[in-house]
């Protein structure tokens, strides 16, 4: 059991690898030979293509009468996409991000996170209100093509190679998308699914595990591409497919389950006190991190990830009730969380009289 395990999760690491490379390169070739600047398809194709796994999986979930794996794969993934996908790619390369994902795009995801809590409130989100969910994606597919229109055309500089436009090479990179997504959809399943057989082996919360190794395990092929669009220096995809997979969770898939649960989808008072809040708090984080020069370092990167660490301790010392949760909580609530608050607004605060001068002297 434990070889088939292993041997499972290399095969399907080696597959999230191929994959990613095959999903990168195709759709950044794509939008050259369309025009598409590349964030708009590291926010749409990339996203939307990467969180194909959530969105099975949370379906699947659903359907078959697991609504805690579905809701908890959502809140779970948003948060891994942020602070460890996000974390370790600035430690690959520090990300540049883009002034348009800082003005809108993060905004509208602390917005659809808030809205789906406020949806919560009542201890379950409606077949209804899923519904209304899947439409606020077609809106924010709308927004997308609206804001692509305002931009200006790239016009090639003199001396610079044509852009390939042939329908030759337009189908060779589309194929090169839809082969990488489907390796990586394959690859994600095979983890997740040695994994949830040893959460459940441990004991683990059905909640907990969709939290955790289901979250972790879907959002693979979200980890996969951002690393390795990171170190291809193609970062409006690395941070567009980040940003676009969490609108992709909250309105699809989530909304989409929902939507096909007869009375919608139960929120576990745990789920709403403490996940909720969490997904929102490191949400509303990127902003501070985003507007300090509109990058993120590698410490910064590193900050993220060691926040993921300390949230994956904390589910699994609650979901055991180990005797070290207070201490822990203790130590986070009172050291850890006020020194991180302070590094980042001193950062900001040095940025912005930066900025002043900066002004000032011309």
């Amino acid at each position: 059991m434990a070889v088939q395990s292993v041997l499972l999760f290399l095969l399907g690491l080696a597959l999230l690898s191929l994959g990613a490379e095959a999903l990168v390169r195709g759709a950044s070739r794509f939008a050259a030979t369309l025009g598409v600047s590349s964030l708009i398809v590291g926010l749409t194709v990339v996203a939307f293509g990467t969180s194909a796994p959530e969105f099975v999986v949370s379906m699947q979930a659903a359907v078959a009468g697991r609504p805690d794996i579905s809701l908890g794969n959502v809140i779970g993934s948003n948060i891994f996409n942020v602070l460890l996908i996000l974390g370790m790619s600035a430690i690959v390369s520090p990300l540049v991000v883009s002034e348009r994902i800082v003005r809108h795009d993060v905004p509208i995801v602390i917005g659809l996170s808030s809205l789906v809590m406020l949806l919560a409130a009542d201890g379950s989100i409606g077949s209804i209100e899923g519904a209304g969910l899947v439409a606020l994606l077609g809106v924010y597919i709308l927004f997308l093509i609206w804001i692509e229109r305002r931009v200006p055309r790239r016009v090639d500089l003199p001396g610079a190679p044509p852009r390939r436009r042939g329908g030759r090479a337009a189908a060779i990179n589309l194929l090169l998308v839809f082969l990488g997504l489907a390796l990586l959809v394959y690859g994600s399943r095979m983890l997740v699914e040695g994994a949830v057989e040893v959460a459940r082996l441990l004991g683990l919360s059905e909640l907990v595990i969709g939290l955790t190794i289901v979250a972790a395990g879907t959002s693979m092929p979200e980890l996969a591409t951002s690393v390795v669009a990171s170190a291809r220096k193609e970062q409006d995809i690395a941070v567009g497919n980040i940003v676009g997979s969490n609108i992709f969770n909250l309105l699809m898939v989530l909304g989409g389950s929902a939507a096909i649960v007869d009375g919608g989808i139960p929120v576990p008072p745990a789920a709403y006190t403490f996940d909720m809040p969490v997904m929102i708090a490191v949400a509303i984080a990127c902003l501070p991190v985003f507007f300090a020069g509109l990058k993120i370092s590698r410490w910064e990167g590193a900050v993220f990830v060691l926040y993921y660490v300390a949230y994956v301790v904390f589910l699994m010392l609650d979901a055991t009730d180990h005797a070290a949760l207070p201490v822990f909580t203790f130590f986070m609530l009172l050291f850890v969380v006020p020194l991180t608050v302070l590094t980042f607004s001193i950062v900001l605060v040095r940025h912005r009289r930066a900025e002043e001068r900066a002004s000032s002297g011309s």
